[in-house]
């Protein structure tokens, strides 16, 4: 089977099915050495169920591309589903990342913990239908106004976890987007959202109404893409973290002072932002989302929406409050990557254990969790920043080289007192 791999007789996803993931794995491996004159021995070493994950997670399986998990903490988050400490798994090849969150998880600490809020802001799901002229979409919208329980029934019916929470639309000319909105339990919910969605539209919107349904997602969702929408709605989880601290901690963890910060976060996170056009009005959230996003088998490429949001700090006299806001943030405590093996230990870790009677409570806890991980992370490097530190955490931790600055040096001009280091 090797040779009829590399001679192109078959198709990598052509091999017998009776192989086991590890067999098929295996073979594909000694294909694309050959192929490509590389040896594989690192993807063939793991310790995951590679026959459970070449099933569900991943075609064509050839091994296991690993990251490096490190552990920030403890972390003190105040919630609604945590109350107390917290090491928080990241898995990243950026050197420092870690380093630099378990500082913020160390001010945090000593400012008696993150206060934490999650808001479960559904997750969507927008097909886009045409009509035929302006006439016939305004039929079509008075129609789904007349028949949202309908809708909403069929829709429920693809899943005992599943409610529709509302429709939103959106229409101009001949094109007409509805904005599904559910909530999904303790599932990130848009394999959900997304068969619930075509059982509507294949079921009941399409032969009743005769409007054509053009594509099942219209980029309205709005998924994997930063949007408007998902700014201002949210979807997914709206995360939101806040800390006050005081004088000493600035001082003597994160070696800067208030008024230092609050003008780092203006004139960086805002104003940057502003005369950037970003719609990340903060420091590096992505950061810590991909982080805890592979560590714990979320979908990493709702990173993009992990990059959305806003970090504040006000000076209070000496002491300083700072907070985060994740608008755009799709979770799930179960499905997914959540059931392999190194996801599956990060998330009992994190004490991550879906109960049935208490759908939700487990996907709100991980959300809780990661607003303090994010909060922990921008306090450090927003710090960093104030004090000169960047350049040299980076030298020194990713690259394993000498830095000349002082620890604690301020840029000429700052407000962070070298005393104070």
């Amino acid at each position: 089977m090797v040779e009829a791999l590399v001679d192109g007789r078959i198709s990598f996803h052509e091999l017998p099915a009776d192989l086991s993931g590890s067999e098929a794995a295996e073979i594909r491996r000694a294909a694309l050495e050959k192929m490509t004159g590389v040896r594989l021995q690192d993807m063939a070493h793991y310790s995951m169920d590679i026959e459970t994950a070449s099933r569900r997670n991943c075609e064509n399986m050839i091994g296991i591309a690993q990251v490096p998990v490190g552990i920030a903490g403890p972390l003190v988050v105040r919630g609604k589903h945590t109350n107390g400490n917290v090491f928080v798994p990241l898995a990243t090849t950026e050197g420092a990342l870690v380093a630099s969150v378990n500082r913020g998880c160390a001010a945090i600490r000593a400012a008696g913990g993150a206060q934490v809020f999650v808001e479960d802001a559904g997750m969507t799901r927008a097909p886009v239908f045409r009509t035929e002229s302006m006439a016939q979409t305004q039929e079509f919208l008075a129609w789904i106004r007349a028949h949202e329980p309908d809708i909403k029934e069929l829709a429920q019916s693809t899943s005992r976890h599943l409610e529709l929470l509302d429709i939103k639309p959106f229409a101009f000319g001949t094109s007409v987007w509805l904005r599904f909105r559910f909530s999904s339990g303790d599932a990130m919910g848009m394999n959900m959202a997304t068969i619930a969605a075509e059982r509507v539209c294949r079921k009941l919107i399409v032969p009743r109404t005769g409007v054509e349904c053009i594509a099942l997602s219209g980029n309205y969702c709005v998924d994997k893409k930063p949007s408007a929408i998902n700014w201002q709605e949210g979807r997914g989880k709206r995360l939101h973290a806040e800390v006050v601290l005081e004088h000493e901690v600035l001082r003597d963890v994160l070696k800067t002072n208030s008024a230092a910060l609050a003008e780092v976060c203006y004139r960086k996170n805002l104003l940057g932002s502003i005369a950037a056009g970003s719609m990340g009005f903060n420091a590096h959230f992505a950061n810590v989302v991909a982080a805890f996003f592979i560590a714990t088998g979320q979908d990493v490429a709702h990173v993009v929406g992990g990059s959305l949001g806003i970090t504040n700090i006000e000076a209070r006299g000496d002491d300083a409050y700072m907070s985060v806001f994740l608008p755009d943030i799709p979770l799930g405590a179960v499905g997914g990557g959540t059931s392999l093996g190194t996801q599956n230990e990060a998330l009992r870790m994190l004490d991550i254990i879906p109960d049935p009677e208490k759908p939700g409570a487990a996907v709100t806890r991980l959300g809780e969790i990661l607003a303090g991980a994010v909060l922990a992370g921008e306090l450090s490097l927003m710090a960093a920043f104030t004090s000169n530190d960047l350049a040299r955490a980076h030298q020194r931790l990713a690259r394993g080289k000498p830095h000349n600055p002082s620890p604690g040096t301020p840029f000429p001009g700052t407000q962070a007192d070298p005393s104070e280091a």
